[in-house]
């Protein structure tokens, strides 16, 4: 299992959320087909196919914990684990 498919399956155990690194989610995201835009510090990832746009703001260099749970969500609801 590859560095990606382990970030992968922290940010889907999701027990712990507040030890996610930021890079990591949006690297996760991207690597998952995600476009990323910046505005000011918020970094928003949208794809086509997929109704949510996830909107990420670092803490330091950790995801704030409650926006790890929507990009969790979003990777389930879409069934996306396949596409890494």
């Amino acid at each position: 299992m590859g560095n990606i498919e382990k970030i992968l399956q922290r940010i889907l155990q999701g027990n712990a959320d507040q030890n996610v690194r930021f890079s990591e989610v949006c690297i996760v995201l991207q690597r998952l087909g995600f476009h990323q835009r910046t505005k000011g510090s918020y970094h928003i990832f949208y794809k086509e196919n997929v109704e949510e746009i996830i909107n990420l703001q670092p803490l330091g260099n950790k995801a704030k914990p409650y926006q790890v749970k929507p990009v969790r969500n979003s990777i389930l609801k879409y069934k996306l684990t396949g596409e890494i």
